[in-house]
């Protein structure tokens, strides 16, 4: 095929998805994406397309990966939901109970599902702090232990944008004994032979897409409360730090996590379907539903916005009106996003290198489960 021309799955029923995707590709709007439908645990359509250079160089290969930002954060959510499935962590339990260090200035109450729930208070970093932090996992997760919740927990959302996956990381670290990306990795993608990595090898930096950061910092947000400072701007988020070395190296497993459409649909099956991907079964039924119960809702401190967060999912509600109650999703910093729908067992998701100034996902990725949703509709 021509380089950088529409390759993969979708058959005749979903030829306004496939034109929708080309679409995307020939007006601009994006450089090089990757689109994924899966539906009982099959995978129905599989798109990718574009090049993974701004500079258009490099085709988007079958298998490009590419950094997802906060899409990111529902494999770190579903490691947990694995975790608290073994018996591991209880979501109702004191953080401290399994961190001692967490009960510092006022936190002893501040429960795991609190993290979850982007709800604990502690939306970043208040003490200074730069871009080696995010590279220092004993520094990062010390510094939130000792600091003071900046609402009180538990009472409102806040989005947690990159503290959230060390919080729940060292949670899961302390309760398993091993790092998230371990678990992940060994317990998760490995058996599922899934591409997305929580710390990607160097042996795969080949195969990583560049991303063009977008018109406007982090969606044009001012930062004007403390509680944005220390959500968005301490450290700055740098797109091009997502090009070294140290970021893919890292375990960030609230916004480093490096994967493409198919890999993060794969996973997330195993929710769409009741525990079960691949004949394997991960987590029981009630583990998998564990997501859809609502922990904290209103107008979130920091994204200005309203929203109902589960257990480190999106629910549906104003912000996500065509979703239902069986139905959840999180997108990334760009445009990434992922859809999990326990009624319809499908997931659908979107990973692109062309990034716009949004934090939840953007219409590029709706517009294309629009059309995927009408063509189930039809059959």
């Amino acid at each position: 095929m021509a380089d950088g021309m529409v390759q993969g799955v979708a058959d005749d029923k979903f030829a306004a998805v496939r034109e929708q995707f080309e679409k995307n590709l020939s007006s601009g709007a994006d450089i090089g994406a990757s689109f994924c439908v899966t539906k009982d645990g099959e995978t129905i359509i599989d798109l990718w397309g574009g090049h993974a250079d701004p500079e258009k160089t490099r085709p988007w290969e079958k298998d490009t990966i590419v950094n997802v930002y906060s899409t990111t954060k529902t494999m770190t959510a579903l490691v947990a939901l694995y975790l608290a499935d073994k018996g591991l962590i209880d979501f109702d339990a004191p953080v401290a109970e399994y961190w001692p260090e967490f009960a510092a200035n006022g936190k002893e109450k501040v429960k795991v599902s609190h993290l979850m729930s982007h709800s604990a208070g502690l939306p970043g970093w208040t003490e200074p702090t730069d871009k080696d932090m995010l590279y220092d996992w004993d520094l990062a997760t010390s510094l939130l232990a000792a600091q003071a919740p900046m609402w009180e927990p538990g009472t409102a959302p806040g989005y947690h944008a990159l503290s959230q996956g060390y919080l729940v990381g060292e949670v899961i670290r302390r309760a398993s004994g091993r790092t998230v990306g371990t678990v992940f990795r060994e317990d998760i993608a490995g058996p599922l032979d899934a591409d997305f990595h929580i710390g990607l090898p160097a042996s795969e930096d080949a195969r990583v897409a560049d991303l063009q950061p977008p018109p406007a910092p982090a969606g044009g947000m001012s930062f004007t409360s403390d509680i944005k400072k220390a959500a968005f701007s301490n450290p700055d988020i740098d797109v091009m730090e997502t090009r070294s070395r140290e970021w893919r190296g890292a375990e960030i497993p609230a916004a480093g996590g490096t994967g493409n459409a198919r890999s993060v649909a794969q996973i997330h099956t195993i929710l769409a379907n009741g525990g079960m991907s691949g004949g394997k079964r991960f987590l029981s039924e009630a583990g998998c539903r564990k997501a859809l119960e609502c922990q904290v809702e209103g107008t979130d401190l920091v994204l200005d916005m309203p929203v109902r967060f589960g257990m480190g999912f999106g629910l549906s509600g104003p912000m996500s009106p065509a979703l239902h109650e069986e139905a959840m999703f999180w997108g990334g910093y760009g445009g990434s996003i992922v859809l999990i729908d326990m009624a319809a067992r499908t997931t659908i998701a979107y990973a692109m290198n062309r990034m716009e100034g949004t934090t939840t996902g953007d219409m590029r990725a709706i517009e294309l489960a629009a059309a995927t949703w009408q063509a189930l509709a039809a059959t």
